[in-house]
C-alpha cells in the first residue's frame, strides 16, 4: 500500500480519510487520474457543472507535490510577464498573462465555499539578495501591476528586516494577493468537496493501461473505468502511461525541512509578519510559518528526482545562513517531492485522440497553477476551450541530450543560473 511521505503534513493531519480501491467496471462521463491539485480541481470544477466524475489515485490524495510542497501561494507561472510578452505573440501573450492571478483567487473562492479548513494566511514575500535582483523586482511590480495586481508594495532592506528576521536581503516586493496554507489540507478538502457533489474517489487504485476509443476504458488492476473523457493529470508520478507526453518533460525533487516549533522568544526575532517568503535566486530558497509555528524551509532542486541521503545536510547552511538566531535547533521533519520541469518552464495543457486531456509541467509553481488548469479543462468540456487553448497552443519541447544526457545537461545550466545569481550578474 502506497502511504504518505513522512512529512510534517502527513502528522498534521489526524483521522486521514480512507477511501476505497476500485474493484469493479463502472461508467461516468469523466475519468480523472491523479488526486493531487491538477486533478482535484478538474473533478471539482467538473462536478460543480454535472457532470459524473471518477478520480482514480494510484496511492492517497495529494500523495505527490500536492501534499508536499511548501504551500505558497505564488501567482503567475515559473515564467512570467517579462519572458512571455517577449516569447509570444502580442495576443497569446496577453491570453496568457490575463489569468496569471486566477489560481490564486480559485483557492480562496473553494476555501470560501466549502469551508476548507487549510491554515489560510494572507500575504507572500519575494526577497532580493543583491541590487540587480531588487531592480528586477521594481520591473516585477510594473508588469503586475499592468495586469490588474494593485496589492504591491516594494520594501527596502530595513522593513524586509523587521517582516522576515534578517539581514541578509536588500528589499523585497510584499505581494497580498499571495499566501500560503497547508497543502495536504486543501487537497483533502477539495476532495470532500467533490464527493459531496457525487464524485467518487478511488485511492491504491494504479492505472495500468487506457484503450483509446470513442469510450476510453482506464484499467486498474482490479477494476475500469469507461468514459466520455479521460484527464491525465499525475505530472511527475504519471510514470509510463502517456510516454507521448511523459518524454517532454523531467521529474525534479526539491527538499523541505520543518523543525521543532518556536518558541515565544524565537517568535519575535522570526517571520513576525507570518508571511511566506522565496528569494530570487535561480536555485531559490522558501519559507515559511506553520500553524504551530514550525519554521518550514525548502530548496535546491534535484534533477532526476534522486531522494538526497542527508535532507536535512543540504537544508540546514541555507536556513541557518538566513536565520543565524535559529543554528542548533532541532528538525522534527525531512522529506522530499517531485515537481515535473518543462524546457521553457511553461506548463502543458493539450489532448490526444480527441477526448483524452492531459495537464502538466508546472515546473515549480503548481499551487496556483493546476488550480486554474482545473478550471481550463471544465471550461474545455463545455465547450469554452478559448483559454485553454491559450496553453494548447505552446510548443512542448524536449530537454536537450536526449534520454540519457538530459538530465546533467540541465544541472549544469542550472549550476550556470546559480552561479550568476553568486556573482549578481
Amino acid at each position: 500500500m502506497n502511504k504518505h511521505t513522512d512529512s510534517f503534513y502527513a502528522h498534521s493531519v489526524p483521522n486521514m480519510p480512507d477511501y476505497p480501491q476500485l474493484q469493479d467496471n463502472i461508467e461516468c462521463d469523466v475519468c480523472v487520474v491523479g488526486a493531487g491539485f491538477s486533478g482535484l480541481s478538474s473533478a471539482l470544477h467538473l462536478a460543480e457543472k454535472g457532470f459524473k466524475v471518477v478520480v482514480l489515485e494510484s496511492a492517497k490524495v495529494g500523495f505527490g507535490a500536492t501534499g508536499r510542497n511548501g504551500g505558497q501561494i505564488v501567482n503567475s507561472y515559473s515564467r512570467d510577464v517579462d519572458v512571455i510578452e517577449s516569447r509570444y505573440d502580442q495576443n497569446q501573450a496577453k491570453a496568457l498573462c490575463d489569468m496569471i492571478f486566477e489560481g490564486g483567487d480559485i483557492i480562496r473562492g473553494l476555501i470560501d465555499k466549502y469551508d476548507i479548513n487549510c491554515d489560510y494566511k494572507q500575504g507572500g514575500l519575494f526577497t532580493a539578495l543583491n541590487s540587480k535582483q531588487l531592480k528586477g523586482l521594481e520591473e516585477h511590480k510594473k508588469n503586475w501591476e499592468r495586469y490588474g495586481n494593485d496589492q504591491l508594495t516594494l520594501l527596502d532592506a530595513g522593513e524586509v528586516e523587521q517582516a522576515v528576521g534578517t539581514k541578509v536581503y536588500t528589499g523585497g516586493l510584499l505581494d497580498m494577493r499571495g499566501g500560503h496554507i497547508h497543502p495536504l489540507k486543501l487537497a483533502l478538502g477539495e476532495a470532500a468537496a467533490f464527493t459531496s457533489l457525487g464524485g467518487q474517489v478511488f485511492e491504491q487504485s494504479a492505472v495500468v493501461s487506457i484503450d483509446k476509443g470513442i469510450n476510453p476504458v482506464v484499467k486498474t488492476a482490479q477494476g475500469s473505468v469507461k468514459s466520455k473523457y479521460v484527464v491525465l493529470a499525475g505530472n511527475a508520478y504519471l510514470g509510463g502511461l502517456a510516454p507521448n507526453i511523459s518524454n517532454k518533460a523531467i521529474p525534479c525533487g526539491t527538499q523541505v525541512v520543518a523543525t521543532q516549533p518556536l518558541s515565544d522568544e524565537q517568535l519575535k526575532q522570526v517571520l513576525t509578519s507570518d508571511y511566506c517568503v522565496e528569494d530570487c535566486n535561480y536555485l531559490l530558497d522558501y519559507f515559511r510559518l506553520t500553524a504551530d509555528k514550525r519554521l518550514l524551509f525548502g530548496g535546491g532542486v534535484v534533477y532526476g528526482a534522486r531522494d538526497p541521503e542527508n535532507i536535512e545536510a543540504l537544508i540546514r547552511p541555507k536556513m541557518e545562513k538566513v536565520f543565524p538566531q535559529l543554528k542548533g535547533i532541532k528538525i522534527d521533519y525531512t522529506w522530499t517531492g517531485n515537481f515535473l520541469l518543462t524546457y521553457s518552464r511553461m506548463p502543458q495543457f493539450g489532448s490526444f485522440a480527441d477526448n483524452i486531456y492531459y495537464l502538466q509541467g508546472y515546473s515549480g509553481h503548481g499551487v496556483t497553477c493546476t488550480h486554474l488548469a482545473g478550471k481550463l479543462l471544465a471550461e474545455t468540456l463545455t465547450g469554452h476551450a478559448e483559454r485553454f487553448d491559450a496553453f494548447a497552443a505552446l510548443k512542448h519541447y524536449s530537454f536537450p541530450g536526449g534520454r540519457h544526457f538530459q538530465i546533467p545537461f540541465t544541472a549544469m545550466g542550472a549550476a550556470y543560473y546559480n552561479l550568476r545569481d553568486k556573482l549578481a550578474i
